[in-house]
C-alpha cells in the first residue's frame, strides 16, 4: 500500500494556496496541519480551507509525530532558522524561495540535512514544469548553436503597504523576491555558476532594493542579463540567444497549462505549443519522490546555494559599484 504523506504548513502565507489543490488531488499527500503564531489565526485559517488541525505556534507543529513534510513559507529571513528546526523534528522540508539569505544559512540547513537524512529542497515551482524542461532540451540539443547571450526580467507593482518584502532585514528585496527567477533559469541553461557578476538597484525606504539590474558572465563567452523589480508595470520572459538561434519564452516563471513559446533560426519562425499541468503539482510531486525514495529533487542544494552565491555577489556589486568575481 502506498504510504500517504502528511503536510503541515508553516504559516498561513499567501502562497500557501497555491499548494493546497496539488495536495489535495494527489493520492500520496495529505494537507493535515497548519501553525501561526496565535492560535486564534491558526483555527480561522484551518477552518475557512478545512485543514483538520490547527496549531498555535511553530514549535508545535514540528511536534506532531504525524506530520511527514513541513512546507515552510515563513518570509525570507525565517527560512533558515525554521528549516533546520524542523529537519532536526525528523521533518521533511520543502522551503520556499529563496532557501536562504547568506551561504552560513545554507550550508546549515544542508548540514542539517546530511545529519538527519531527511529531505530538503527548494520550492522553485517553474523549474518541474514541461515548459521549462522543454526550453532546456532546445537549448542543450543544440537547436540554436552556441549559447551567447540570455535575457530575462520579472517585475510587478507591489502595492501592499507593510509588506515584508520591503525591508532588507527580512530579506526583503526584487532580487531574492522575483529576480531570482531569471537569475535561476539563466543558470540552470547554462548548467553552472556565473565567474563574474555587476549589478546596479534602486534602494526603497526599507533599504532593500525596488529594483535591480544585473548581469551574469558564464565561462565560454556566454552572458545574461535581467531586472527585477516592485515599481514597474508586470513582466515576465526569457529570450535565449544562440549562435544559430533565439527561443522567446513570454511566461517563464508561471507557465500554465497551455503554453506557446518561439523557435525563430534565420527567417523561420516556429511557434511550440507545450502542454503542461497545474503550476505548483510538479515540486510537490517531486517532494514526494524524494521523500518516498524513488529520486532526488530536481533542485538540488548544491543548485540553490549556487543560485545564493550569485545573488549576494549581485548584492555586493551594486553595493560597491564594482565587478564581483564568483568564487566556486
Amino acid at each position: 500500500m502506498q504510504k500517504i504523506l502528511n503536510w503541515g504548513f508553516l504559516s498561513t502565507a499567501r502562497i500557501n494556496r497555491a499548494l493546497m489543490k496539488p495536495l489535495r488531488a494527489s493520492k500520496q499527500t495529505r494537507l493535515l496541519a497548519v501553525a501561526s503564531r496565535s492560535i486564534h489565526s491558526a483555527q480561522a485559517y484551518a477552518r475557512e480551507h478545512a485543514i483538520p488541525r490547527a496549531y498555535g505556534n511553530y514549535e508545535d507543529l514540528l511536534a506532531d509525530p504525524e506530520i511527514d513534510v513541513i512546507y515552510n513559507s515563513l518570509p525570507n529571513h525565517l527560512h533558515a532558522e525554521w528549516s533546520v528546526k524542523a529537519l532536526r523534528a525528523g521533518k521533511h522540508v520543502l522551503c520556499e524561495k529563496p532557501l536562504a539569505l547568506t551561504l552560513d544559512e545554507a550550508d546549515a540547513m544542508i548540514a542539517a540535512a546530511k545529519e538527519t537524512g531527511k529531505v530538503l529542497t527548494e520550492a522553485f515551482m517553474y523549474r518541474h514544469h514541461a515548459q521549462t524542461l522543454k526550453v532546456k532540451e532546445i537549448v542543450d540539443s543544440g537547436e540554436i548553436g552556441n549559447l551567447q547571450l540570455i535575457k530575462g526580467a520579472f517585475s510587478f507593482q507591489l502595492t501592499r503597504e507593510g509588506n515584508y518584502r520591503f525591508y532588507k532585514e527580512m530579506g526583503g528585496g526584487s532580487i531574492w523576491d522575483v529576480g531570482c527567477y531569471p537569475i535561476s533559469f539563466a543558470r540552470m541553461l547554462v548548467g553552472e555558476d556565473p565567474i563574474e557578476v555587476f549589478g546596479w538597484q534602486v534602494e526603497g525606504q526599507g533599504g532593500s532594493d525596488d529594483s535591480f539590474f544585473g548581469q551574469m558572465k558564464f565561462q565560454n563567452g556566454i552572458y545574461a542579463q535581467f531586472d527585477s523589480g516592485f515599481k514597474s508595470p508586470f513582466r515576465t520572459y526569457m529570450e535565449i540567444i544562440g549562435s544559430q538561434g533565439v527561443v522567446y519564452v513570454p511566461f517563464p516563471f508561471k507557465p500554465g497549462v497551455k503554453n506557446e513559446i518561439t523557435l525563430t533560426r534565420g527567417e523561420n519562425r516556429q511557434t511550440i505549443k507545450i502542454r503542461g499541468q497545474e503550476l505548483y503539482l510538479g515540486e510537490v510531486e517531486d517532494m514526494c519522490a524524494a521523500v518516498l525514495g524513488r529520486e532526488s529533487p530536481r533542485i538540488s542544494l548544491s543548485d540553490s546555494r549556487g543560485n545564493i552565491k550569485t545573488i549576494l555577489g549581485l548584492i555586493e556589486s551594486a553595493r560597491t559599484g564594482k565587478p564581483i568575481q564568483i568564487q566556486n
